[in-house]
């Protein structure tokens, strides 16, 4: 049986990305924030590893109130953005086991935009448009985290602080020794080239008029 080379071409493509991958991911630096201070711009307290699931499940109800005012200052949409904007340095929260692991080198990142997101909460809740919706929501979540025992558990970032004028970035470099995250990312690139292949693979040459 002989492979067409549109396979061998693909696989080499596969493997040629993967290699670039891990050369990239191998030296790639990351903005770390947890061996320096904070950078200057509004302070955002730290978040304890066991809140960061009980944020998770309520930051679209935060997003959802945030989005619902009509009246906002400068505080307000610089932590707004800023959240937003370091959620898609953390690849949209999609990383397999990002919240739950601490080896993940997207745990910080994620650690950075939950407390972001409480940090707007909070803020939202000195706002008299939005006061008292914050208010009510805030005890939702102090109830939840009350009952999950989630001030009680730590990891290597729960006490660290972060601000707006830094961006916390995935640690690019350990993904190739985190098997969930590189398996991830992988697979998405796996998918992209297999549906470019049949894309442009099931594609026949023109024909003159007869």
């Amino acid at each position: 049986m002989r492979w067409p080379s549109r396979f061998f071409a693909l696989a080499a493509s596969f493997f040629l990305a993967t290699a670039l991958l891990v050369i990239v991911a191998a030296s790639a630096q990351a903005h770390s924030g947890s061996s320096a201070p904070p950078a200057p711009g509004i302070q955002i307290p730290s978040l304890t590893h066991g809140q960061m699931a009980v944020i998770a499940r309520y930051r679209g109800d935060i997003l959802a109130l945030a989005q619902a005012q009509t009246v906002t200052d400068p505080t307000f949409r610089r932590l707004y953005n800023h959240g937003n904007l370091q959620f898609t340095y953390c690849l949209w929260g999609l990383m397999p086991s990002s919240l739950g692991d601490e080896e993940s080198p997207f745990n910080e990142c994620s650690h950075a935009y939950l407390a972001t997101a409480k940090a707007l909460l909070a803020y939202m809740a000195t706002m008299p448009s939005a006061a008292r919706d914050a208010k009510a929501l805030i005890s939702d979540i102090d109830a939840d985290m009350v009952r999950s025992g989630a001030s009680w558990i730590l990891c290597q970032y729960s006490g660290e602080a972060f601000s707006t004028g830094a961006v916390i970035e995935p640690r690019w470099r350990d993904m190739v020794f985190h098997l969930p995250s590189l398996a991830a990312l992988l697979a998405t690139m796996a998918a992209l080239m297999t549906a470019a292949s049949s894309i442009f693979g099931g594609r026949r040459p023109r024909t003159g008029a007869a």
